[in-house]
């Protein structure tokens, strides 16, 4: 049974450790923003009924002088987020319609998603009502404390979080209704906050190259991520702005 999705694209952190004069969902990835590449994935599909982004207020002008045309064509709702992660969130929920079957949540800055990570999450999600994709840890984990190690992780049962997080919608608002009896500095994503309602969390397992751009060095290696893969072109008519910045 098909499903109807939502996606909140979370583009409103103050990308503290990027640098540089431009939040890093707004700089280019091989002649596109980050943010575009990863609202687009969303809103060429037929699942997906409605695509959100959460931005902070003072971007609202860059944004919508920039790429407005774009993104009023590709049917992209700008809403202003919140200064926490879940504060954009939680805003992006309430605009969330009522024919809704799941709610994709996704860091704007994995612009290297595919479509086949949203594919099994989308449908690992409809079943269990709640999935992300998540990659084995392969690097050794040092326990650290004082700059001296404490001891050596198990790693082999150790999953690293990624995005999109997808759940069924009303799961998803249950448990962000929740979050105020919760300490918010524990928790570091959504799943997080669906597994304290104790409602079990399936994981699709994906490989490292779904990153997410965090410093100035990993624009390098997301343009190498997607330059190795086929190049895929938006479904639907080509918009008027398309060459110009999609």
């Amino acid at each position: 049974m098909s499903q109807n999705v939502a996606a909140i694209i979370c583009a409103a952190g103050a990308s503290s450790r990027f640098g540089g004069k431009r939040k890093k969902a707004f700089v280019d990835v091989s002649g596109r923003a980050i943010f575009l590449r990863s609202a687009e994935l969303f809103s060429n599909r037929d699942d997906v009924k409605q695509v959100l982004l959460g931005i902070a207020s003072e971007d609202e002008e860059l944004v919508s002088v920039k790429w407005g045309p774009n993104l009023k064509f590709f049917d992209v709702k700008i809403f202003m987020g919140g200064s926490e992660r879940f504060d954009t969130v939680s805003k992006g929920i309430e605009l969330v319609k009522d024919d809704i079957d799941l709610i994709a949540v996704h860091d704007a800055c994995r612009c290297c998603v595919t479509e086949k990570i949203i594919d099994s999450t989308i449908a690992a999600a409809a079943d269990s009502g709640a999935a992300i994709p998540a990659c084995p840890v392969t690097a050794t984990i040092k326990q650290v404390k004082d700059n001296i190690i404490t001891q050596t992780v198990d790693r082999s049962d150790l999953y690293e979080a990624q995005t999109p997080q997808i759940f069924s919608a009303s799961l998803l608002k249950k448990a962000y209704e929740n979050l105020k009896n919760l300490d918010k500095s524990k928790i570091s994503d959504d799943a997080q906050l669906v597994e304290a309602l104790d409602h079990k969390v399936t994981i699709v397992e994906t490989d490292s190259s779904n990153i997410k751009i965090t410093r100035q060095t990993d624009i390098a290696v997301a343009e190498a991520i997607l330059k190795s893969r086929p190049k895929l072109m938006p479904k639907g008519p080509i918009g008027p702005y398309i060459e110009a910045q999609w």
